[in-house]
């Protein structure tokens, strides 16, 4: 009873630290998620809306099923296991405050999901709503961004049409970046919508784009509870297992919470991104009965590929090979739109999957069919790569929840080599306060998929063997800990190593928060990896230790509900034999101002950095337009900021305005070839205008 006291007071002062506005929640777990991201511009778009969509209608915890509550990308599965039990054993939720009692969630967790769930009386399934129903009640969005280099770049140079087609040092169009959606949703049962794009230097409804922008994507989304579970036509994505096989769209990698090791396929969703490529075109469906359920997929659609025309000096007759795919989706130069969908991809499969509250095992085959097949050229460490026309890959996954302990892991062969691709991982929750988490991988040098997110050191599931082992502590209430340690190996030679390497990479992070008004976390990380040196004679490349070092304080205060500042300083080092010991710093402030009053949303930042080179160069997370993210490079010496203003009219319409700029001491250009601008600013503005009905 002292403990269900206590813990109510600790809900009180829970509640008032969520007195957040929406875009204040979502933006720091959008920020926890794009850490581990280290590039100019991700694609999260599916997490934000997942985020903002249950932001908005609240996932009711006496009747959210498995699926959704793992799609909250918050709870692990032994908590999860945890609330099904409760409801099973003991019964629907009467007050959010009885999850203070439960064994391995905590006031933590109660705090981090708030913004998302409620707790409401369970309701039966509803009877078939009519169609007439349904149209009344759907929700329409529409949504238009335009984003500008500010400086003039060399591949802008007016020249003429001549000139562009004849040269590759020119773009065909002009800088801005469009964005145009429209999308319409009943609940969570029907999406329907509509999404194009321009990148900057395509042209737009002119002789390279006849047809307007550059990109188009349109889906068409069903999800019931009967038979017919899922229907996706048009674009969508996949994901199942552990992405050892199969995946499409985001997912986890190694971030500062040592526990987030195991990934929650959502299987069929809908794709309302611009990623010009990982994505599927065509039709699938997932069909299901009592604790069975099965996918089958089906796409086909163009992608870029470097293509070569072979020509049979005595038969006449040209063949076509591929020597890589590109992933970019840029088709702004003439030989970038000769790439623009040159080869046809074809993509199908099915996924046999049986799930109860505790135990879930799935079947998968995907087969992948190019209408070219892929020849790299070869270098010493590509030679196991796919060649081919078509790949076949099978897998077998699983996951077992039993009180604290959860289990999973995935086995996949791919065709032609045969060669195996293999995880194995637990996670133990010792008490709310403590759990810990292992994760083993083997993924063999001669293991292909072009469609895969396992868990590992590199982007790709390929070449690679490592061990992971994490911890995470809460102490109370205000302090918390997370550890993890990594040691991986790479059995035959990678990218600019010229031997199989080993290496390690080791995270340890305290945080504290004793109040709704102060947050602070210290973190360091090391990095060891293989390099090949820098200095050498002769033929042979020896290879080195490449160990970086980074030294981060974060600290957030709110002065007034309304008013927050941030700190962030960060040091980086990396030491290596064949190069001088080289570091960088940065130091960034964040005003972010929302008065209750007038809706206007203001976001500052003014960061100075100095690094010895682009080698101890540091990521920062901006706020930036809806669905627009992004984590510049800081390298050199300058500084950087920018200022976004976001008006709300009527909870219907909202604009949002950004000007940003990296200013450069003792430069005169910057960049290179086509992005090269002459002065020591880089800048851009971006306006966004979104409307809900």
């Amino acid at each position: 009873m002292n403990n269900f006291l206590f813990g109510c007071c600790l809900l009180f002062v829970t509640i008032g630290s969520i007195a957040q506005t929406k875009s204040e929640v979502i933006q720091q777990r959008m920020e926890f998620i794009a850490e581990e991201f280290e590039t100019e511009e991700i694609s999260l778009e599916d997490v934000f809306e997942n985020l903002s969509y249950f932001y908005d209608h609240p996932l009711n915890l006496n009747s959210a099923t498995q699926e959704e509550l793992e799609q909250l990308l918050l709870l692990s599965d032994i908590q999860i296991n945890e609330l099904l039990v409760y409801r099973e054993k003991v019964g629907p939720l009467k007050t959010i405050y009885e999850l203070l009692e439960f064994q391995f969630w905590g006031s933590q967790t109660v705090e981090q999901i708030l913004p998302f769930v409620n707790i409401a009386k369970a309701e039966p399934d509803k009877k078939k709503v009519s169609l007439s129903k349904m149209l009344k009640d759907i929700r329409s969005e529409a949504m238009f961004r335009w984003i500008r280099g500010v400086e003039e770049k060399a591949g802008y140079a007016p020249v003429t049409d001549q000139e562009k087609e004849e040269s590759n040092s020119y773009y065909w169009g002009s800088p801005d970046r469009l964005y145009s959606r429209f999308r319409f949703r009943y609940k969570t049962n029907l999406s329907f919508g509509v999404t194009m794009e321009k990148d900057p230097g395509e042209q737009l409804f002119r002789a390279t784009q006849p047809n307007g922008f550059d990109f188009y994507s349109a889906h068409l989304f069903y999800s019931g509870k009967k038979f017919v579970r899922k229907v996706a036509v048009g674009d969508y994505h996949f994901q199942m297992g552990q992405g050892l096989a199969f995946w499409s769209g985001y997912a986890f990698g190694k971030t500062a919470d040592a526990l987030l090791i195991r990934k929650n396929g959502r299987g069929l969703s809908p794709y309302a991104s611009v990623d010009e490529s990982r994505f599927l075109r065509g039709a699938a469906t997932e069909l299901g009965y009592k604790n069975w359920s099965l996918t089958v997929f089906a796409s086909q659609k163009y992608v870029d590929g470097n293509i070569t025309e072979i020509v049979d000096s005595l038969e006449g007759d040209a063949a076509r090979l591929a020597s890589s795919i590109n992933l970019t989706g840029l088709h702004r130069t003439t030989a970038e739109l000769a790439r623009k969908r040159s080869l046809q991809e074809t993509i199908f499969g099915s996924y046999l999957k049986y799930q109860t509250r505790s135990l879930q095992f799935g079947f998968g085959a995907v087969q992948q069919l190019y209408d070219a097949p892929l020849e790299r050229d070869l270098r010493p460490y590509n030679q196991f790569e796919f060649s081919g026309k078509q790949l076949l890959n099978l897998s077998a996954d699983y996951a077992y929840v039993y009180r604290n302990l959860n289990v999973f892991g995935e086995i996949a062969r791919s065709s032609g080599t045969g060669a195996f691709a293999i995880i194995q991982g637990s996670t133990l929750a010792i008490d709310n306060r403590a759990s810990v988490s292992v994760l083993y991988r083997n993924y063999a040098k001669d293991y292909h998929t072009f469609y895969s997110r396992g868990f590992g050191e590199r982007s790709r599931t390929i070449n690679e063997e490592g061990f992971f082992v994490g911890t995470k502590f809460n102490f109370n209430k205000a302090w918390s800990m997370n550890v993890y340690a990594d040691i991986f190996k790479f059995p035959w030679l990678v990218f600019r190593i010229d031997k199989p390497s080993i290496g390690h990479e080791f995270l340890g992070q305290i945080s504290y928060r004793p109040s709704n008004k102060i947050e602070l976390y210290v973190r360091f990380r090391e990095q060891s990896r293989m390099q090949n040196s820098r200095a050498y004679e002769g033929n042979i490349r020896p290879t080195e230790e490449v160990i970086q070092r980074n030294y981060r304080f974060n600290f957030n205060y709110k002065f007034t509900p309304e008013l927050q500042w941030k700190t962030r300083v960060e040091l980086v080092t990396v030491d290596r034999l064949s190069a001088p010991f080289e570091n960088g710093f940065v130091m960034a402030q964040d005003l972010v101002f929302r008065p209750k009053r007038f809706p206007l949303d203001v976001s500052l930042r003014y960061a100075l950095f100095d690094t010895d080179s682009f080698d101890t160069r540091l990521y920062l997370f901006e706020s930036n337009l809806l669905n627009v993210f992004s984590i510049p490079a800081y390298f050199n010496e300058g500084s950087r900021y920018y200022i976004m203003l976001k008006y709300e009219y009527k909870k219907n319409i909202e604009i949002w305005l950004r000007y940003a700029a990296f200013i450069y001491a003792n430069e005169a250009e910057l960049g290179t070839g086509l992005e090269q601008i002459t002065g020591s600013t880089r800048s851009e503005v971006g306006v966004q205008l979104r409307i809900r009905l």
